[in-house]
């Protein structure tokens, strides 16, 4: 998520060596450019703002990213294919999803749900790695789902992200992990297709660099 506070601002302890650059950052991550603006822009990495519109990314966060990432790879072997699970209680929009992620090189299984008793039920037939939904899903609270998700010894590893059209901060506020990225609904394709890889690297992905 970015800041739009300046490094001269009192509210932030401004250390010039606790940031980087969007094309450090990039380096540091092996990923792209664009790849690290969807990353800051989804709240997987923390950034702010300079005055003329740069964005500086806190190291911190890259080092939180990357220890994951390697914590997962140690716990786990990735599969040959990972199994998505869309839930959406909108079906041109499940549609979209499936075809923004089917289309592209990821090695992916998506499975559709259209509602969060249908996501229930699908989350324990197909063991998914993903979970890729609304937070507000007909029938289920999609937040007490994701907590209770979180908290049972079954499915506490497997990936979320959230797509929504409530205000991050907001959604934050009401008790979201901060692990979990929020995209903002509706969603751009590169950008889910960003957050999907990026959640899938903490599931023992191995990066698929943007061509």
């Amino acid at each position: 998520m970015t800041s739009l506070l300046s490094p001269n601002s009192p509210e932030q302890d401004f250390d010039a060596a606790a940031y980087c650059s969007t094309r450090q950052a990039a380096a540091l991550l092996g990923v792209s450019h664009r790849t690290v603006q969807l990353w800051v822009e989804s709240g997987l990495l923390s950034a702010w703002k300079t005055a003329g519109g740069h964005r500086r990314i806190a190291v911190a966060s890259i080092e939180r990213h990357v220890e994951r990432r390697r914590q997962a790879m140690l716990d786990r072997t990735a599969p040959a294919r990972y199994k998505v699970l869309l839930v959406d209680d909108d079906a041109a929009m499940l549609a979209l999803y499936e075809s923004t992620l089917s289309g592209g090189d990821l090695p992916l299984d998506v499975v559709r749900a259209g509602n969060g008793f249908e996501a229930l039920i699908r989350i324990g037939e197909t063991q998914p790695n993903l979970l890729v939904g609304d937070l507000s899903m007909p029938g289920v609270d999609g937040l007490r789902m994701i907590r209770t998700l979180r908290a049972s010894q079954a499915y506490r590893d497997m990936a979320i992200v959230v797509i929504s059209g409530l205000d991050p901060t907001t959604i934050r506020a009401m008790g979201l992990p901060d692990d979990i990225p929020v995209l903002p609904r509706p969603v751009a394709p590169d950008a889910l297709r960003a957050a999907v890889e990026a959640a899938l690297h903490g599931a023992a992905w191995v990066a698929h660099e943007e061509r």
